[in-house]
């Protein structure tokens, strides 16, 4: 067993005492990222933090943790998009005041997303800029900033996308949000296709980061099955855009 395998293993055994069980999935963290006892603090964290607060568009993975930021966004009419699950629909985009008032909770799930967001291409994010901050859950996360997701690559995979297009790099900030009982309190050595994050927020406290290695950039084509590329319409697109591949019509 690899040493991130490992690593989820324990620290699934020590979450499943503060986490809040997913409608679908249950504890199942192998198929989802879920909410914990106190995300509403470490959600606060994020929000005051002054890199959030300047930012004019964000990325929001669709994690169960990440509800209250989703929300208050809304809330407050800042521009963001998150992915479907597992990508396999592309992302989503909630227009600023498109969410009437009193449904803000629901739909910062990802159930009302797909209600109230919309579909958004890769070229349209591209033409609204570069991202300004990016948030996302993680099934642990060391104190160095190497992060793990549930093992399926998700999060490295939107990474990539947005590199390839120059919309993210090495000063855009990545925030993790955890429990406490996911910080991996030991420095690691990241892979090559691991995304390290700046800070981590967790019920209690928000961690700054000392980055010791780069971010990857751009999406490793060879390290994909063809079903994968087949299941996601933005690699599809990134290839056409790339010139690798022609756009599929409908």
């Amino acid at each position: 067993m690899s040493k991130s395998n490992i690593i989820r293993q324990q620290i699934w055994g020590k979450l499943k005492d503060v986490a809040r069980p997913d409608t679908r999935f249950d504890k199942n963290f192998a198929e989802v990222i879920p909410d914990f006892e106190g995300s509403e603090i470490a959600n606060r964290r994020v929000l005051d933090m002054e890199a959030c607060k300047n930012a004019e568009f964000l990325f929001i993975t669709p994690d169960n943790c990440l509800v209250e930021i989703r929300r208050a966004l809304i809330e407050m009419g800042k521009p963001f998009f998150m992915s479907t699950y597992g990508i396999y629909r592309g992302f989503l985009y909630i227009e600023p005041g498109s969410v009437p008032k009193g449904h803000e909770l629901y739909a910062a799930w990802l159930d009302g997303m797909e209600h109230f967001g919309r579909p958004i291409s890769l070229e349209e994010v591209a033409r609204k800029g570069k991202i300004d901050f990016l948030v996302t859950g993680a099934s642990a996360v060391s104190v160095d900033g190497v992060r793990f997701g549930k093992g399926h690559g998700f999060f490295d995979l939107e990474w990539g996308m947005f590199t390839d297009l120059g919309l993210v790099g090495e000063e855009t900030p990545v925030v993790a949000v955890v429990h406490d009982c996911q910080v991996v309190h030991e420095k690691l050595h990241p892979s090559p296709t691991d995304i390290l994050v700046d800070h981590i927020a967790t019920p209690g406290a928000l961690l700054t980061v000392d980055r010791r290695a780069k971010r990857p950039h751009g999406v490793i084509w060879d390290l994909l099955e063809p079903k994968q590329i087949e299941q996601t319409p933005p690699l599809q697109e990134l290839r056409a855009i790339q010139g690798l591949a022609p756009v599929a019509r409908a």
